[in-house]
């Protein structure tokens, strides 16, 4: 993995479909269908294949916490908890770039992930990238897909993905 691409935690269609970003308004899987033929055209199997295949691992900052609703601002931080980034990168040395999809995301990985491990991370860059939320309609989807192809530069083909084509990390 040589890319980690970070939302917040999965909306309620999220969780419905059990799928990383389900709502069909999100932008995010059309942005991965310009970039690396992972679109919403595909089976959702297939396009959780295809980003591994290029490196790119998709996860959330939290590893739970109480949201009414799917808007990021409601997020109460008082019970969100990050997932375990220290053992990720324990796991991913390899880890070369980490996009946070949109600044609520960047904001929650800053405030939530104690300073030592953020530091550990080293050389890793971290880049926050516009939300792909149906929320965020600030900016065209044309802006954001050339925003978004910044991931291009650190993904690469691996083989390292033995978990069956999931692009979640574990």
């Amino acid at each position: 993995m040589n890319v980690l691409i970070l939302g917040t935690l999965p909306s309620q269609q999220s969780l419905k479909k059990q799928q990383y970003y389900g709502h069909p308004q999100n932008a995010f899987w059309r942005v991965m269908g310009e970039l690396f033929d992972a679109g919403p055209q595909l089976a959702y199997e297939e396009r959780t294949r295809r980003l591994p295949a290029h490196g790119i691992a998709v996860w959330d900052v939290l590893a739970s916490g109480t949201r009414p609703g799917s808007m990021d601002a409601a997020i109460d931080e008082n019970t969100a908890r990050p997932n375990d980034f220290a053992g990720l990168y324990a796991r991913h040395p390899e880890l070369e770039m980490v996009c946070f999809n949109g600044q609520a995301a960047a904001r929650l990985f800053r405030r939530l992930v104690p300073a030592k491990v953020q530091k550990s991370f080293g050389a890793v860059s971290f880049v926050t990238m516009p939300s792909t939320s149906p929320a965020y309609a600030a900016m065209s989807f044309a802006e954001k897909l050339h925003r978004w192809a910044i991931v291009t530069t650190a993904a690469r083909p691996t083989d390292l993905d033995a978990s069956g084509g999931r692009h979640h990390v574990s």
